[in-house]
């Protein structure tokens, strides 16, 4: 089982490119299932056992992680990543279970106004213990929410992406590549930072550094965003994630059309960015109820 495990992984890394976060998540819901029919079935689990697993005992996986305390989001994605599973161990004719996931409701995006996102990179970038930290805190975060790069892409890029110019290559999930566009003030903010930066800006190194000058972690960014929305008293929602929301937002509001913003956003499927009209929706309800003298 370790070795179908390990194929697994290597599957799911290689051929279907996703990213680490999803391959760690679904090779531990790979383990949990072999160790959970282990004790169940009592008996070891072969991959001929795997192939005849049915309704019965799904339910009874989902419900001993239920009694764990994960949530319907969490279930749902369990599921998910078990269909895939079964389905990758008993190739293209196995017959996997069918079950019903639980009910999911898909919450809107939660933007932050111009003025916060603003407020939330100017903030952070006063508080920054050094001059360099917070120009390059003040710069990754114009790059989210100035061209809309999720956190984990910003972190991804390289010293090759020097010298500037008006667009910039991403590379985003499943190894997908785009193009965005710069904004003078976001080119402006990483030239800066650059600049400033105490560490050699060499084309295979991470572009954004930490203190001691290794690659920049997503969770020190998000400590920064933390603090700053408390001094601001801005929503817990305020996260460098809800910046990239901000930007599809702000985008749609002022007339781009959606395959546009598709693409800007390296969405694979239309129905990801097709939630921001939703969002969009909102917020002209909100104006309207505020505002007309009859609402």
């Amino acid at each position: 089982m370790n070795d179908l495990v390990e194929t697994w992984r290597c599957h799911l890394a290689l051929d279907r490119r996703r990213s680490t976060h999803t391959v760690r998540a679904y090779v531990a819901t790979a383990e949990r299932l072999i160790a959970f029919l282990g004790e169940h079935r009592g008996e070891a689990i072969t991959t001929e056992l795997l192939g005849k697993i049915d309704q019965a005992d799904l339910r009874a996986f989902l419900t001993a992680r239920r009694m764990d305390g994960i949530g319907n989001v969490s279930a749902a994605r369990e599921l998910s990543a078990v269909r895939g599973f079964l389905k990758f161990t008993g190739g293209e004719e196995a017959r996997v279970p069918l079950l019903k996931g639980p009910k999911v409701k898909r919450g809107l995006p939660r933007p932050v106004s111009p003025d916060e996102a603003v407020a939330l990179a100017e903030d952070i970038a006063e508080t920054a213990r050094e001059k360099w930290i917070g120009a390059r805190d003040w710069a990754v975060l114009l790059l989210l929410y100035g061209a809309g790069l999720r956190i984990g892409e910003a972190m991804g890029l390289l010293g090759d992406v020097l010298p500037l110019g008006e667009t910039l290559h991403v590379t985003g999930k499943r190894g997908k590549a785009r193009i965005v566009p710069l904004l003078p003030q976001v080119r402006s903010a990483i030239e800066t930072y650059v600049a400033t930066c105490p560490w050699p800006m060499e084309r295979a190194a991470p572009l954004f550094r930490g203190t001691r000058g290794g690659p920049l972690s997503a969770a020190i960014l998000r400590r920064a965003v933390q603090g700053a929305r408390g001094r601001l008293g801005l929503s817990e929602r305020t996260t460098p994630h809800a910046l990239r929301h901000s930007f599809a937002t702000h985008l749609l509001g002022r007339g781009a059309d959606l395959r546009s913003l598709q693409e800007l956003l390296g969405h694979a499927s239309l129905s990801s960015t097709q939630i921001y009209t939703q969002v969009d929706a909102a917020h002209l309800l909100d104006v309207y109820r505020n505002a007309h003298p009859r609402a």
